[in-house]
C-alpha cells in the first residue's frame, strides 16, 4: 500500500511540477508582452504632456538612450526674463503664478514617467492596475485556471475512489443511468412490442423486478387484447425461448435491445428478459450475487413452463458475466441450459475494466490496480466469465465486432480460447464469430448483421426454429 502511495506522490508532484515551469515560462512570456505594452504606453502619453507644454517655436528632441524627451534650447524671445515673452495670460495652458522651480520640477515628472521609474500617482497605479487586469481577464489566464481545475480533479479522482470503493460499484453497474427516460416500461407496446407482456415477479423478499415476454411474431395476432394467463400458457407452443440478459447502463427498454427483441422474435423465438434489482422499474440495490439470482429466479420460473422444450440464454456485455455465473451454477446443479451465446463478452471485471475507454486516462498511472481494480473487488464484484467457462458443459457461441471500443475483441477471442480448452464441455462445441470492423456494430448492433439468422441456424442446428 505505501510504495503505491508514494509512486503515486512521485508522479504527482512530476506532473504538478511540469505544469508549474510551464504555467511560468507563460506567465513570463505574458509579463513581457505587457511590459513592452507600458513602455509604450509611457512613451505615447510623455509624447503627448511634451506636445501640451510645448511653447511657440520651441522644439522636442527624443534621447534614445533615455527614453525621454527634454525641451531643447528655447529662443531668447521666448524665455522668461526676456522683454518680448508672451504674459502669462497669454499661454493659456499655464499656471498664472507659477512657483519657482516649477518648469524644471514638471520636466523632471516627465522624464521619470517616460523613464518607469514613478511608482505612484496616478500614472504609475494606473499601469499596475492595468497590468493586472489584462492578466486576470486575458485568456491565456482563463486557460490557466481551467487546466489547473482539470489537474486537481485528476489527481483528486483515484484517492476518492479509492476511499469511497462505492463509487467504483456505481461506475460499474450504471443502473442509475437510464436511457432512454421518457418510457413506461409498462407499456411495451410504446416501443413497437405489440406482441410483449409486462409482469413482475419476486426472487426474493422485498425485491420485485420488471419483466417483458414477447411471443414469436407469427403470434402477435393473437397476442392482441390478451391478458397474462395467456402469455404464460403460449409458453407451451413448440416454438423456443430465448432468456436475454442485458448489460449494464439503461433498462430493458433500450433501443438496440429492443431491436433485437424483434429479430429474435421473428425468427420464431419467445424472447423473455428483465431488468436487475436496481435496474429500470426493478426494485432493489444491484450487486453481483443479486443479478445472478434475479436470473436464476427467471430460469426457473421459465422451467416449469416450459417443460423440455429448448431454453437458451442471450448474455451481452455485462450481461455475459451474469449468464456464465447463472450457466456454470446450472451445470453444478445438473441442469445445464441447452446453449448459451454471449455477445461481446469478457474475460473478467478486472481485465474489462482495464480495457475500458474510461480508464485510458489513468491506465498507465502507478498504482492503477490499487487505486481501481481493487475497489471493483472490495465491492465483491468478479464476473469471472474465464472461471465460470471451465465449469460449463454446453454448447458456447461467442460473438464479437472487432470495432467494439467498450470491450476489445481480444478480450472475446482470449475467452473463447479458454472455452475451448475446457475439459468441462464433453464434447459440446464452442465457437466463435467475428464480425469485421467495416460493418460497423461496433459494441451493441450485431442485431442489424443479416447472417444472424444463418449463425444462428448453424449453431443450434434442429432445436433452431424453422419459420
Amino acid at each position: 500500500m505505501y510504495r503505491y502511495l508514494l509512486l503515486y506522490s512521485i508522479f504527482s508532484y512530476r506532473l504538478i511540477r511540469t505544469t508549474w515551469l510551464c504555467d511560468a515560462a507563460l506567465f513570463w512570456s505574458r509579463e513581457r508582452k505587457l511590459k513592452n505594452a507600458a513602455v509604450k504606453e509611457r512613451s505615447f502619453r510623455a509624447e503627448c504632456g511634451a506636445e501640451l507644454w510645448r511653447k511657440p517655436g520651441e522644439t522636442v528632441r527624443l534621447n534614445p538612450g533615455s527614453a525621454a524627451l527634454f525641451p531643447a534650447e528655447r529662443p531668447p524671445e521666448h524665455r522668461r526674463d526676456s522683454p518680448t515673452a508672451p504674459t502669462d495670460s497669454q499661454r493659456g495652458m499655464r499656471k498664472r503664478n507659477p512657483s519657482p522651480g516649477a518648469e524644471q520640477q514638471h520636466d523632471a515628472a516627465d522624464r521619470a514617467l517616460l523613464d518607469g521609474k514613478q511608482s505612484s500617482g496616478g500614472d504609475g497605479q494606473w499601469d499596475k492596475t492595468m497590468g493586472r487586469k489584462l492578466r486576470r481577464t486575458g485568456l491565456m489566464w482563463r486557460l490557466r485556471r481551467i487546466f489547473l481545475w482539470v489537474l486537481g480533479i485528476y489527481i483528486a479522482i483515484p484517492l476518492i475512489i479509492k476511499l469511497f470503493p462505492a463509487i467504483q460499484a456505481k461506475l460499474v453497474f450504471l443502473n442509475f443511468v437510464r436511457v432512454p427516460y421518457f418510457i413506461d416500461l409498462k407499456r411495451p407496446q410504446d416501443q413497437g412490442l405489440n406482441h410483449t407482456h409486462n409482469f413482475y415477479l419476486q426472487p426474493e423478499e422485498g425485491v420485485n423486478i420488471g419483466v417483458w415476454h414477447t411471443v414469436p411474431a407469427v403470434l402477435w395476432k393473437e397476442a392482441q387484447g390478451k391478458d397474462g394467463e395467456w402469455f404464460e400458457k403460449s409458453l407451451q407452443s413448440t416454438q423456443p425461448v430465448m432468456l436475454y440478459l442485458h448489460g449494464n447502463a439503461g433498462t430493458r427498454g433500450g433501443d438496440h435491445r429492443v431491436q433485437l427483441y424483434k429479430v429474435l422474435s421473428s425468427l420464431g423465438y419467445h424472447v423473455v428478459t428483465f431488468d436487475y434489482r436496481g435496474w429500470g422499474d426493478s426494485e432493489g440495490s444491484p450487486s453481483e450475487r443479486g443479478m445472478t439470482q434475479d436470473a436464476l429466479h427467471l430460469y426457473q420460473w421459465l422451467k416449469q413452463r416450459i417443460g423440455r422444450k429448448s431454453l437458451y440464454i442471450w448474455g451481452h456485455s455485462l450481461g455475459t458475466g451474469v449468464a456464465t455465473n447463472l450457466v456454470r451454477r446450472l451445470c453444478d446443479r445438473g441442469t445445464p441450459p441447452d446453449a448459451v451465446i454471449l455477445e461481446s463478452p469478457f474475460t473478467n471485471i478486472r481485465e474489462e475494466a482495464k480495457s475500458h475507454p474510461f480508464s485510458m486516462v489513468y491506465r498507465y498511472l502507478p498504482g492503477f490496480d490499487w487505486f481501481f481494480l481493487d475497489a471493483i473487488t472490495a465491492n465483491d464484484i468478479r464476473f469471472a466469465s474465464d472461471e465460470n467457462v471451465n465449469h460449463i458443459s454446453c454448447p458456447v457461441l461467442i460473438l464479437h465486432a472487432e470495432d467494439d471500443a467498450v470491450v476489445p475483441l481480444h478480450l472475446g477471442k482470449k475467452l473463447y480460447n479458454i472455452a475451448a480448452q475446457s475439459k468441462s464441455l464433453n464434447g459440446h462445441k464452442v465457437q466463435f464469430i467475428p464480425f469485421p470492423s467495416s460493418l460497423g456494430y461496433r459494441h451493441k448492433f450485431i442485431y442489424r448483421s443479416p447472417q444472424l439468422p444463418h449463425i444462428l441456424s448453424d449453431f443450434l442446428g434442429a432445436t433452431h426454429p424453422r419459420v
